[in-house]
């Protein structure tokens, strides 16, 4: 059993019950342990360009209390346009987000960073196409609570997915960790992965 002494081992520095389920799923095994930073969005700053530096920098402050480990960090953002949009503040935020989104192609950008003896990082963008949604469809879904901690207002992987038409690109980016580019990052880094020889 590997320890945080040891130089293989992974934290994953961010609280999203999501990222950890992805990871879960794949047999990794790591630690647990959120950055906290403020994530406001810079004036004028591009999708992509927030989610990497908000990325890189929640990987980097964590790997300052873990300087043996391999430090995983991602930050996911829902661009309508050049407008980013974040987690609502209440229901009637949530009803407009999903009013807008209602029937148009979105983008959703994560930013992945990977810190430790090196430092290496992407970000993926996945288009994401809502259903013409009704007023009580948009309603039934503000109700059930869900989309009040989501980017975006909507979760894909939960009742939120009776939103989305269709997906362009990583399914898993929408969720909130792109598995295929992270696992990539991974192994570029040495990372031992489940599958690998031991």
């Amino acid at each position: 059993m590997r320890t945080l002494e040891d130089p293989t081992s992974l934290v994953l520095a961010s609280a999203s019950p999501r990222r950890k389920d992805l990871l879960s799923q794949l047999g990794l095994r790591f630690i647990v342990s959120a950055a906290d930073l403020d994530e406001t969005p810079l004036e004028g700053e591009p999708a992509d360009t927030y989610v990497l530096r908000l990325a890189q920098a929640k990987a980097r402050a964590v790997a300052a209390r873990f300087p043996a480990a391999w430090v995983l960090a991602a930050d996911t953002t829902v661009a309508l346009g050049p407008e980013l949009l974040g987690k609502p503040k209440d229901g009637a935020e949530a009803r407009e987000m999903l009013s807008r989104l209602s029937g148009r192609t979105h983008n959703v950008y994560t930013g992945v960073a990977l810190v430790g003896r090196t430092e290496a990082s992407t970000v993926v963008r996945s288009g994401v196409t809502f259903r013409t949604l009704t007023p009580g469809e948009i309603d039934w879904y503000v109700g059930t609570g869900e989309p009040l901690d989501k980017a975006g207002a909507y979760a894909v992987q939960g009742r939120g997915g009776f939103l989305v038409a269709s997906v362009e690109g990583s399914p898993t980016n929408v969720i909130g960790l792109p598995l295929g580019e992270t696992l990539e990052l991974l192994t570029r880094a040495g990372v031992p992965l489940p599958w690998s020889a031991t």
